[in-house]
């Protein structure tokens, strides 16, 4: 169904709102936007609500298949004010987000759905998931301009690291790094430094009160930890395009850059096991 705008959503849409988890996927171009819907129905989302512009064009079956809000997806803080908002129109509701060409994965997703994944975590008491957004790129940028194909996706096998996060006063927040890798540590000269980080908050429970920033972060400290205070639990990985697209499409960046592979560059799988193997995500204590 189609919705003219974020406030008719919330208004005629509403139902779509009382079972998650809801994925929420904003289209800032055209790439892949229609795999991307695809990807996330698979794994078993409850609603997939597409943010987009007019002029993305998806197959009529497909776009059965979601709830689709005409959204201005340039705009300054135009995530943050989306999700904010679903927040409070559907506080207790697990909520998901991303970009397109973005692909969530977690342990086992090829035999387990999402809402398996969460009704676990819930047990666990954690009202948020740590991802990881591991990039991906084209081998061949000539054949693929724009850095984007699923058939020859590469991701980098090491380079990732982290550190530590602190508070205003300079000590170190409990559970809390700064995580960063791949093309954005690698091509680091062309992202701003408020961008180089590949950690995203990206799964959460709605609850009132809760606000999420530009940054990926949330206001309760809880929310941005990586597990909790007893064990180690479950983390997840979003295989995106987004920044090979960016460096790629930025005059500032496209004619440095001939090439993203690396003597630690590899071909991209499409499986959790790979992902797991690499130490991009944590299954934690999901056997």
């Amino acid at each position: 169904m189609r919705y003219d705008s974020l406030d008719t959503f919330l208004t005629d849409g509403k139902e779509a709102l009382l079972k998650g988890p809801i994925a929420m996927i904003f289209a800032e171009d055209l790439v892949e936007v229609d795999t991307t819907l695809r990807h996330h129905l698979s794994l078993g989302f409850k609603q997939v609500l597409l943010f987009a512009p007019d002029d993305v064009r998806l197959p009529e079956g497909l776009e059965a298949k979601i709830h689709r809000i005409r959204y201005a997806t340039r705009a300054p803080n135009m995530l943050s004010d989306a999700v904010n908002r679903m927040i409070e129109a559907a506080p207790g509701i697990w909520m998901y987000y991303c970009y397109n060409a973005e692909y969530l994965f977690f342990p086992f997703c090829e035999t387990r759905t999402i809402t398996d994944m969460l009704t676990f975590h819930t047990e666990e008491r954690r009202d948020a998931m740590l991802c990881y957004v591991a990039d991906l790129y084209a081998e061949d940028l000539s054949a693929h301009p724009n850095a984007v194909s699923l058939e020859d996706a590469h991701l980098d096998r090491s380079g990732y690291y982290a550190l530590g996060r602190n508070n205003a006063v300079g000590h170190p927040k409990d559970r809390q790094l700064d995580f960063f890798g791949g093309l954005r540590w690698r091509f680091e000269e062309h992202m701003p430094p408020h961008r180089r980080r590949i950690d995203r908050i990206a799964i959460f429970k709605a609850k009132k009160g809760l606000r999420l920033s530009e940054e990926h972060l949330f206001n309760d400290e809880e929310y941005n930890t990586y597990a909790c205070p007893w064990h180690h639990n479950l983390t997840a990985t979003i295989a995106s395009f987004r920044t090979a697209k960016a460096l790629k499409s930025n005059a500032g960046s496209t004619y440095d850059i001939h090439n993203f592979m690396w003597h630690n560059s590899v071909e991209f799988e499409w499986h959790s096991q790979q992902l797991l193997d690499l130490g991009l995500m944590e299954p934690g204590q999901w056997f």
